[in-house]
């Protein structure tokens, strides 16, 4: 068997867009159908059987989350990086998106043309993430891959990907799909 990526659940922002819309908790505290919405992301991630690694330590922007969460995990096949507030993200497609990252630098995921997470990075990518800080993700090492022709789309079936909670109206949206799941 092929090794596995490390799915790296970033758990560090602040969350005030969530505040500003009138939330009184941090959003991956939100309570979410039973369980807080960082409860559901994990789940979906234990559920899907591949390793990871939760990185929370409050960094200042999203590259330092991710240089972090990559330098604990080092050694890995390579990484899936899904932010915290994904709680509808399905087992499945975190499995779908490690196997397509055996064939490709850095795999994203689409869900009815809309771009979505984790996105996926191979090995290969391992300096470009350590050298991540500050507020800006990984598009600079997905546009550097894309130069190469490294990148993969990959279509699913899962608004999950794209389905992420900033503010309290999205919360009571997910709420609204994981009743009618």
């Amino acid at each position: 068997m092929a090794p596995r990526p490390h799915v790296l659940v970033l758990a560090s922002g602040k969350g005030q867009r969530f505040a500003a819309s009138g939330g009184t908790v941090h959003k991956l505290r939100a309570p979410l159908c039973g369980l807080t919405v960082l409860e559901h992301t994990l789940a979906a991630v234990r559920a899907s059987g591949l390793p990871w690694h939760l990185e929370d330590a409050g960094h200042p922007g999203m590259g330092d989350s991710i240089a972090a969460a990559v330098r604990a995990t080092a050694g890995a096949a390579g990484w899936l990086v899904l932010p915290g507030d994904l709680p509808l993200v399905r087992p499945g497609t975190l499995c779908t998106l490690a196997q397509a990252l055996q064939h490709s630098a850095v795999v994203v995921p689409y869900f009815h043309g809309e771009r979505g997470h984790p996105v996926g990075f191979g090995a290969q990518c391992l300096a470009a993430l350590l050298a991540l800080s500050g507020e800006q993700g990984a598009a600079s090492v997905v546009r550097q891959q894309a130069q190469q022709g490294q990148v993969q789309r990959v279509d699913v079936d899962d608004e999950g990907t794209v389905t992420d909670i900033d503010t309290v109206q999205d919360l009571e949206r997910a709420q609204r799909i994981l009743a009618a799941r």
